[in-house]
């Protein structure tokens, strides 16, 4: 059985508080990866530069600061599933071409380990 939330064209939000800031159109998923194109919204500019410092982190293997990046991610932005309903945990890349990768899960990712 298909996801239908991975189906192509379906769309997962991103929000900064009660504002919808993005919107990541499902193009493909490699498990445990979600690909998507991002068109972005009033809101999403004061961010743009804390996940070009994501990107550039990576990059360059600095695991230290990729991890801080993703700490202020999570702290500030929330994701919603295509049915409107909270997605739990992510860690969200979105980079400068418009487009976004991610991984979820329905439960807290530190639950997942207990």
């Amino acid at each position: 059985m298909t996801n239908p939330n991975l189906s192509d064209g379906s769309v997962w939000r991103l929000h900064h508080g009660d504002r919808e800031i993005a919107r990541l159109s499902v193009v493909g998923a490699d498990m445990p990866w979600t690909h998507a194109e991002v068109v972005t919204l009033p809101g999403f500019e004061e961010f743009r530069a804390l996940f070009a410092e994501q990107e550039r982190a990576v990059d360059e293997e600095d695991w230290e600061r990729a991890d801080d990046c993703y700490t202020r991610i999570r702290g500030a932005l929330t994701m919603t599933f295509p049915d409107g309903s909270p997605v739990a945990e992510f860690m969200l890349h979105i980079h400068a071409e418009g487009t976004a990768g991610w991984r979820w899960h329905d439960e807290p990712f530190d639950a997942v380990d207990e």
